[in-house]
């Protein structure tokens, strides 16, 4: 959130634009107060001038270095059941790194200092270089320091210098945390009644907790500043102009960026978009119709192979049996026969519960090449449930490689605070009334935002600071046409946000087909040539196009011919080639084709 905004509009951003520092006509200058005035009315304070002293961070000479790895995590920073590792150890020397000093508040820039890290792997061919990268993993909250290592092997790591940059609460000076708290979310995918005050109760410390660790510097850690800090690294790299890839919240990141600073955005890539009018709350809420999006579509295809599955003969039938497998389950859970392994980084189920139905539909129906595995799993926790017996090894290891679980003792305090910059209702009844509706009808929690969660009362239902600005006005006016990516199924930007942005923005539009997947560029090997095309080339896709994921198992559905080239069945309906690969292996191939640099 999945998953899952400030103020000046692009036009009123300083000396570039002919508004300080530039000796303006009386007519210019005329305008220019009325301008002010009518930003002033509106509620959008202009950022400081350079005049207000911002003219010392804008001439910064950048000293690179070889970066070195992290250190390991404070022991408070730890999951309390699992590790953090870092898949890019050993690797961090094949960047440079060199940091950038922003203001901590625009509009009073003497107020204290922040330190941004900023990574840096140059173009490998320099001689056809066409200027720099700047690159975004979403959140709010990630850090993507170390997208060029990802990246470094791609093509356009042949043509831009691949920034990465850690935004502002993510740097590793000026962390942004939230201490623990004692309060604990109910252990139930479907609380009762009862239980939506403990809801309340941990959200309401969850936003006290994190204004005791960070509150000084929390009214400031939001989207439009972070924009700020953008166009100070590109001051810093002494480049006219950048070109940007955000993923999911970076999305929205690099749209503001082009509203406030238009004239220094040249190429943008927008890869699994946030929703331009659902900030935050609905964008929170709209995880969880993806999820059940996906749900539907799962047993809609596996109600079409009944004689395969046994779950039911249409979407309705197979969900039926779902929601009777979760009443079952809710009574007595069926254990599972295999133990973590000794490397496996996050929590590992004990046993498969209501909870872990629920979990486990989110998480698997999401992903259309192991649809089969899911009804598989499902059939085989069905007879289980009935018998009761343990599960089989082989289904163990599959929901265990789909299960995310485990709270940190520390937790990063970014997402907790940028989703704050926009109002969220205090009326508690508001979200009681979404949390009866969604625990029937979107009860699947994947871990990432959706379920429950997605619509009980949040830590910004109690923020305890006021937003110094408000939300940027998208537009696009005065920097090129860019390409915005979304897929339908996707779990945490659901994707009536990809052509809303490309609308608000008028950018070209991919949309990827039966995907349930978030983020494309650097796997879909249809986006990725498009995207490759337009960022090195200069040449756009069509205005509204699209990529197929991921195809679905090559099940054949009942009374249909199997498909040229499918595998034989067996006796049972199933595929042969299925019987002879392992739930595990089947869906270890898909968690391998992750995004590369995430």
């Amino acid at each position: 959130m999945i998953g899952n905004r400030p103020e000046t509009p692009g036009r009123v951003h300083l000396c570039d634009m002919k508004i300080i520092n530039c000796r303006p006509s009386r007519k210019r200058r005329a305008a220019t107060t009325a301008g002010l005035a009518f930003l002033l009315a509106a509620g959008l304070t202009p950022p400081a001038t350079a005049a207000d002293g911002l003219a010392g961070f804008q001439h910064q000479k950048l000293t690179w270095q070889q970066c070195s790895d992290p250190p390991p995590p404070d022991p408070s920073e730890l999951p309390e059941d699992g590790v953090i590792i870092d898949p890019w150890k050993g690797q961090w020397k094949l960047m440079e790194c060199a940091q950038v000093t922003v203001p901590l508040d625009y509009r009073n820039p003497s107020a204290g200092k922040l330190s941004i890290d900023v990574t840096r792997i140059k173009a490998t061919d320099q001689a056809r270089r066409r200027g720099v990268l700047l690159l975004n993993p979403g959140g709010p909250g990630g850090s993507g320091t170390t997208m060029p290592l990802g990246a470094r092997t791609a093509p356009i790591a042949k043509h831009f210098d691949l920034i990465g940059f850690a935004p502002r609460g993510t740097s590793s000076t000026n962390m942004l945390k939230c201490e623990t708290v004692k309060e604990k979310l109910p252990d139930t995918t479907r609380p009762t009644e009862e239980q939506f005050a403990q809801y309340t109760a941990y959200a309401r410390a969850m936003e006290a907790a994190c204004q005791r660790a960070g509150g000084g510097i929390r009214p400031f850690i939001n989207t439009a500043n972070a924009a700020r800090d953008m166009d100070l690294i590109r001051t810093a790299l002494g480049e006219s102009k950048i070109n940007y890839l955000g993923y999911s919240y970076g999305t929205y990141l690099g749209a503001v960026y082009g509203s406030l600073y238009p004239q220094h955005l040249n190429r943008s890539v927008l890869d699994s978009s946030i929703h331009p009018q659902w900030m935050w709350r609905e964008q929170a809420k709209q995880q969880s119709v993806a999820a059940r999006f996906n749900v539907e579509q799962w047993a809609a295809w596996t109600g079409e192979r009944d004689n395969t599955y046994h779950l039911g003969k249409s979407q309705a039938e197979v969900l039926a049996t779902t929601e009777a497998l979760a009443a079952k389950l809710a009574t007595r859970s069926v254990p599972f026969t295999r133990p973590r392994p000794e490397d496996w980084p996050v929590s590992w189920p004990k046993e498969f519960s209501r909870n872990e139905l629920d979990r486990f539909l989110a998480q698997g129906t999401q992903p259309r090449p192991i649809w089969d595995v899911v009804a598989e799993v499902i059939g085989e926790v069905r007879q289980a449930a009935e018998k009761s017996t343990a599960l089989s090894p082989d289904s163990g290891k599959a929901i265990g490689l789909l299960h995310q679980k485990g709270i940190a003792r520390v937790r990063d305090g970014v997402y907790e605070t940028v989703t704050c910059e926009a109002d969220w209702p205090t009326d508690l009844s508001t979200y009681y009334e979404d949390m009866r509706a969604f625990r029937d009808y979107a009860p699947y929690a994947d871990g990432n935002g959706s379920g429950i969660v997605g619509v009980a009362p949040n830590n910004c239902t109690f923020r305890s600071f006021t937003p110094p600005e408000s939300l940027v006005p998208l537009k696009r006016d005065g920097y090129p046409t860019g390409i915005v990516i979304q897929a339908d199924g996707d779990p945490a930007t659901q994707y009536d946000g990809g052509p809303a942005m490309a609308a608000t923005l008028a950018d070209q539009l991919i949309s990827v087909r039966d995907s349930g997947s978030h983020g494309h560029y650097g796997t879909n090997k249809c986006v990725t040539e498009r995207v490759d095309n337009y960022l090195i080339n200069g040449i756009l896709p069509s205005s509204r196009s699209e990529c197929a994921a991921e195809p679905r198992p090559q099940v054949p559905a009942d009374k249909a011919a199997p498909p040229a080239g499918s595998p034989a069945k067996d006796d049972t309906g199933r595929s042969t080639s299925s019987v002879q690969t392992s739930k595990e292996a089947r869906v270890q191939a898909v968690a391998e084709k992750r995004l590369p640099w995430r």
